[in-house]
């Protein structure tokens, strides 16, 4: 067991940190005011290479998973906003991977983020109204029709919704089966006429990432934007019909396989606000020594310290496990995601303390970084939901 970046991982780390600090932080907090799509900095992490289908192919090739993970949570040390923006992409993208034919992901990938000179972005469709953590009560239709289909709902909460090229819509086909009646949709804003973007969100934070509503009315999409085609489909309706084994949903398989990338943002903003509280202490002074020589300072650090590191392990190990091709058996990428959200909103909230009422004034950026970091107990899965899978892992059911 080794525990050593490789040299080539360094170097990943080092643009990526690079970046974060150069491009990403000096913008941050214009963009958490102004709640604008970052596009001229996704333009420019686009011209450096770290943005686009190439990243993510160039990653995957890392047997240890950890190439990706890394990047995240340097970009995220920078803004989560901007970072969310830089990475949202990659949820379709698992999605479209995971369940997609060769042919649909040779096509449609390299369309979620465009090109060097026009750079765009892709959604995934799939909590609404009255359906979040319950993918099971999704009501967004998609009806059968003389070569193709034809989807009927609304989505909220998509990240890019929208504002993206490609989205990934996930709809009911046959609704007496729950879960096992639905299906993925590829739908271009280009494309494709009846989808349109509803409510654009005003947030607590990541406002630099687009959150709106995706209302599709009568959208027509054709046979071959059915996400891995109609045999497929026919497959695993028919089993689920005759009480045979069906597999999950593509929403529940892609948000497991995608736990650990979301995690490791999470542990970006905590570390960023473990920094800055740090350093603040050493150079903070009252009764003429620096607040960190008091133990109620540097007892609550040495704390943070510790929790954002567990955090860290714990996301490389799903990370790890992920890129070998081993199975979560005991809910490893949720644990990642359960410790590093709640981790990330605990850590923010103990450096406004440190700084005390500097802590809770815009002029400093942990107040911008606690508003952040409570959605990584929220999405993708709440913290509930994730013990749930955690506890249901320890049953064995």
């Amino acid at each position: 067991m080794d525990f050593t970046l490789s040299e080539e991982q360094r170097e990943l780390q080092k643009w990526a940190h690079e970046f974060a600090e150069k491009e990403i932080r000096p913008v941050a907090a214009e963009y958490d005011e102004t709640e604008e799509f970052p596009w001229p900095v996704l333009k420019k992490a686009a011209e450096v290479g770290l943005y686009g289908f190439d990243l993510y192919a160039q990653t995957q090739a890392d047997p240890t998973g950890l190439s990706l993970p890394i990047v995240m949570e340097e970009i995220c040390w920078g803004c989560a906003g901007i970072g969310l923006a830089i990475f949202g992409t990659g949820l379709p993208l698992s999605a479209l991977a995971a369940a997609g034919t060769p042919e649909q992901t040779l096509t449609w990938a390299p369309r979620m983020f465009g090109t060097v000179d026009e750079p765009k972005v892709a959604a995934f469709c799939v909590t609404e109204p009255n359906a979040g953590s319950d993918v099971s009560s999704l009501r967004t239709k998609a009806e059968r029709v003389d070569g193709g289909w034809v989807l009927n709902g609304q989505k909220i909460f998509a990240t890019n919704g929208g504002l993206a090229d490609v989205h990934i819509v996930v709809a009911t086909v046959d609704p007496t089966l729950g879960v096992r009646g639905q299906a993925s949709f590829i739908v271009s804003r280009e494309d494709h006429k009846g989808i349109r973007q509803g409510k654009k969100e005003k947030k607590l934070g990541i406002r630099a990432s687009h959150t709106a509503e995706v209302i599709l009315e009568d959208c027509f999409v054709p046979d071959d934007n059915l996400v891995g085609g109609q045999e497929k489909l026919d497959g695993k309706l028919e089993r689920a019909r005759t009480g045979g084994h069906g597999r999950e949903s593509v929403a529940l398989r892609t948000f497991e396989i995608t736990r650990p990338l979301v995690a490791c943002q999470a542990v970006g903003i905590a570390r960023a606000a473990l920094e800055f509280a740090t350093e603040y202490a050493k150079e903070r002074k009252t009764f003429g020594q620096p607040i960190i020589g008091y133990q109620g300072v540097g007892f609550m650090l040495a704390d943070m310290a510790v929790e954002v590191d567990a955090a860290r392990l714990l996301v490389h190990r799903a990370a790890w496990m992920a890129g070998s091709g081993q199975p979560f058996t005991k809910a490893e990428g949720s644990m990642c995601k359960l410790k590093a959200g709640e981790t990330a909103v605990r850590v923010t909230e103990q450096a406004i303390q440190v700084l005390g009422g500097y802590g809770y004034i815009k002029d400093f950026p942990v107040e911008k970084w606690y508003r952040d970091a409570k959605i990584y107990t929220l999405f993708e899965g709440t913290s509930e939901i994730q013990r749930l899978v955690i506890s249901r892992a320890l049953a064995g059911s």
